[in-house]
Formats: structure tokens, C-alpha cells, sequence
């Protein structure tokens, strides 16, 4: 424990030190000049201050006087240390259950016309993902993160939200294009894929991770890696696959791709515009078992005056009843 006001304390005892000798030096004058007040003349007052009866009666009310000032010392210290704001330190470590969730967003140019709708379906699994952990990465031909995981939804909103209205091509170069037009190519999946699944952190500690991919798969350039060898890597760090596709239906081939690719996972895959995507994507997720995951350690540091405040109460009271009993 330590004060966060020591100087208030240290005020307090010097003007208790000063008070004190004050007290003494007047004390000492009085008894100097002989200026105290005379008593009331008693005929054989020496034979009554020697009787042990009144010996006890001067050595009780002494103490008494004694104890009134030891009491009333010790009351002013208590109340200058809860003045001065006692405060102890504490080390805590918030553990939180959870899975983590990337977004996984192809922003090429065949998803334009559709990427708006899909940002909008990750805000409503956003929604139905509290209390996990969310990130959002989006690419071309190079990737770029959004946000990384965290289970902070008002900024998880604020982002997606944002990112939603540059879907409205208002500008030269849209917000989601930066930084994902790095590469050779576009619609590079494989590598898009790759990317989210690099992004997970806390890779030494088994987790539920899962990707939720959204693309066309209309590749357009020389991936680094396949598809099927991102889908692969996934597999090999547990992490689940769940793909949203907007041409499911159309474009059977690369939609088979996106399908095996998935399932190699142990994922599936969602067609874009049906209706219960949201619900089984959120339910496949929250299938797996959340794991505890330990944040920071933060040290923080409490007012405990308690204790104190419960010492000066009970002193106040042995001040206040010495007081009647002496009849000060």
C-alpha cells in the first residue's frame, strides 16, 4: 500500500508537531510566571492529596488526560492518512472464451458489383459473432488488413461500415483498393487466401479459427499458390474455411473449385443470396468450442482506505466516550 497524497499526511503531522510544542511552550511559560489560576483554600489539603483514595482518583484522571491526547494524536494521523487517499497496486489478466473469425474479402473487379451486398452480409455475422473475435482482410492482387482480430464491435462495425460506403465509388481511387493492387495480376485467390490465414495470431495456442472467404473465384494472374494449396495450409493449422459465392449456380466450375477447397477444411460453401447463409455460417462457427485466451496483463491501482477509515471511526469513538468520562 502507498499514499497517493503523502503530502497531505506530512501537512497534517507538521501541524500536529507544531500544535504539540505550542502546547508545551505555553504550558511551560504559565508554569514559569505562575500565572495559573489559584485553587480554592482547603484547610489540611495535604493530608487529602496523601490519602491513597485520592492518589488513585489524580493517577486514573491522568491517565485519562493522557489517553484524551494520545487518542486525539492518533485520530488526526488516521485522518490525514485517508485524507492522503491510501491506494494499493493489482495486476489483473482478463481471460475471455472465444473462437477468432477472418473476414476473408475479394475486392477485384469482378466482385464489384457484389462486394457491397457481401460487406453488408459480415456486418449482420458480426452481429451474430458477440463476444468472438473478428478481423477483416481484404485483396487483389496483394492483401491488405482492415482491422486485425478484436472483439471490440462498436469498432468492428465502424469499420465494415465505413469500408461499405467506399463501395460507392465516389472517389478516383477507392479506399479498398490501397494497397491491394501491389501485384502482378488480379483476383489472385490462393494468395488472397494464403494472406487471411497468416493473420491469426497466438498461433502456438490451439484455437476454433475459421476464414469466411467471399469471392468469385475468377482468377486473373499467376498466384504465388493455388487455391487448393492456401485451402491446404488452412487444414494444416485447423482453421475452417466457409466460402460465400455470388456466382454459385452460374459459374459451376470455379464454384466446384471454391466447394472442394472448403471442405478440405472441414468448411462449406454458401451461395451469396440464399437465405439461411448468415444462420449456418454463424451455427458451423459456434459449433467448435471456444477456447480461453488471456489478455494483457495491466497493473491498476484501487483506493483501499477501508481499513483506515474503520481505524478512525473506532478511535473518534474511545476520544469522544474518555471525553464524557473525564468530563472535558
Amino acid at each position: 500500500m502507498v499514499l497517493a497524497n503523502v503530502w497531505i499526511l506530512l501537512a497534517v503531522v507538521g501541524a500536529l508537531l507544531v500544535a504539540i510544542v505550542l502546547g508545551v511552550l505555553l504550558g511551560l511559560r504559565r508554569r514559569g510566571t505562575g500565572s495559573a489560576t489559584p485553587g480554592a483554600p482547603i484547610a489540611r489539603a495535604e493530608r487529602i492529596r496523601s490519602l491513597p483514595a485520592f492518589q488513585r482518583a489524580v493517577r486514573r484522571r491522568q491517565a485519562a488526560l493522557a489517553g484524551i491526547v494520545a487518542l486525539g494524536v492518533l485520530a488526526v494521523v488516521l485522518g490525514g492518512v485517508v485524507a492522503a487517499r491510501p491506494i494499493a497496486q493489482k495486476t489483473i489478466q482478463p481471460v475471455s472464451t472465444n473462437r477468432d473469425i477472418m473476414l476473408c474479402l475479394d475486392v477485384s473487379g469482378s466482385m464489384t458489383d457484389v462486394d457491397k451486398e457481401i460487406v453488408s452480409i459480415f456486418d449482420k455475422l458480426a452481429d451474430g459473432f458477440k463476444g468472438e473475435r473478428v478481423g477483416l482482410t481484404i485483396f487483389n492482387s496483394s492483401a491488405v488488413q482492415v482491422f486485425p482480430l478484436t472483439d471490440d464491435y462498436r469498432f468492428i462495425q465502424e469499420h465494415l461500415r465505413s469500408l461499405m460506403k467506399g463501395f460507392d465509388y465516389s472517389t478516383d481511387v477507392p479506399e479498398q483498393w490501397v494497397g491491394t493492387m501491389n501485384g502482378v495480376g488480379a483476383s489472385l485467390i490462393g494468395d488472397g487466401l494464403a494472406s487471411c490465414a497468416l493473420r491469426f495470431d497466438h498461433a502456438d495456442e490451439q484455437r476454433a479459427r475459421s476464414i469466411i472467404l467471399a469471392t468469385d473465384n475468377e482468377l486473373n494472374g499467376s498466384p504465388i499458390v493455388t487455391l487448393q494449396e492456401a485451402a491446404d495450409y488452412a487444414a494444416s493449422k485447423k482453421i475452417r474455411i466457409y466460402t460465400i459465392n455470388p456466382v454459385d449456380g452460374v459459374d459451376q466450375p470455379n464454384s466446384k473449385t471454391l466447394a472442394d477447397a472448403a471442405a478440405t477444411t472441414g468448411g462449406k460453401a454458401y451461395a451469396l443470396r440464399a437465405t439461411t447463409t448468415v444462420g449456418d455460417i454463424i451455427g458451423q462457427v459456434q459449433k467448435q468450442e471456444a477456447t480461453q485466451l488471456k489478455g494483457q496483463a495491466t497493473v491498476i491501482w484501487t483506493d483501499v482506505p477501508q481499513l483506515w477509515i474503520a481505524a478512525l471511526i473506532v478511535i473518534a469513538l474511545g476520544f469522544v466516550v474518555l471525553l464524557w468520562r473525564v468530563r472535558l
